[in-house]
């Protein structure tokens, strides 16, 4: 009886032991699926585009959207582009038509094309950017920039960012590009034009206080003409009422000066009237 309690209690042991054994192996192959399954996804952000590189096809056409989707490890793999609107600093040291080294920075934000993308991967690499956008920049802004001369290029900035802006959009479509907007962040010219600017400005302000002296001086001389006509005129006309009053005029205008003089007295302090054909007694302090 111990001997069959003992056979029975074995048997159910092995079988146990047989079943755990199962789930490991059945729990291995899931791992393993999972992990090869996990491998074979790869995710597309918000903003981005991907090109699939196939070992055996090549670039394949297609460009695949945002989301999770599927490859075939180690024959394909995603290649992930950034499709957004992205800003760039270009500098370029040109000349103008006058011959005047000229500073400019362009400020650019472009972004691919995303249906051709496949065609830029093939041409240009993931770095595109870094190919096309220096070269071509300083290819159409030393064309632009030498049709104008420095002044113009500073009166006529709006015009010059406009041609820079039409022909550098037109050069980015060969390649793929879309430009969003183009400014001209900073346009600087060389240290001999700079001077000869200051000196000019210097020039053009000793002129004009040159000119405002010429002017003072002129309409003083037109006063002192106008003033001195005017008291020939006076003379003339006291000249001829001489001659028709006589001593009459001259009467009167001292008597006219007399009451001037007596008004301005009579509002001055300290100052005592005598009438005339009468005597005036002073307390003087005896001595």
């Amino acid at each position: 009886m111990h001997f069959l309690c003992y056979v029975y209690n074995k048997d159910r042991s092995i079988m146990a032991t047989q079943f755990l054994n199962r789930i490991g192996q059945l729990g291995l192959g899931v791992a393993i699926v999972g992990g090869v399954v996990n491998s074979a996804l790869y995710n597309v952000d918000g903003g981005h585009r991907a090109v699939i590189f196939d070992r055996f096809t090549g670039i394949k056409e297609n460009v695949t959207g945002e989301g999770t989707h599927f490859f075939i490890p180690w024959v394909q793999r995603p290649i992930i582009f950034d499709i957004r609107s992205q800003p760039r600093n270009v500098p370029v040291i040109t000349g103008s038509k006058d011959l005047q080294n000229v500073n400019i920075t362009l400020r650019i934000l472009y972004r691919p094309v995303p249906d051709q993308l496949p065609k830029i991967y093939t041409i240009l690499g993931q770095d595109y950017d870094e190919r096309v956008l220096p070269s071509i920049t300083n290819e159409v802004l030393k064309a632009v920039v030498a049709q104008f001369d420095a002044g113009e290029l500073i009166t006529q900035r709006e015009m010059v960012s406009q041609k820079v802006s039409e022909d550098l959009t037109e050069r980015a479509k060969q390649f793929g590009v879309i430009l969003d907007d183009i400014s001209i962040t900073h346009l600087t010219f060389g240290k001999e034009f700079t001077q000869a600017v200051e000196m000019k400005q210097v020039a053009q302000q000793e002129a004009e206080k040159a000119r405002f002296l010429v002017e003072k001086a002129e309409h003083q001389k037109k006063a002192t003409v106008i003033s001195a006509e005017g008291d020939a005129e006076a003379a003339q006309l006291l000249s001829k009422a001489f001659q028709q009053a006589g001593d009459g005029l001259i009467e009167l205008r001292r008597i006219e000066a007399a009451e001037d003089i007596a008004y301005q007295l009579s509002r001055s302090r300290g100052v005592n009237y005598l009438p005339s054909g009468q005597g005036t007694l002073l307390n003087l302090p005896q001595m």
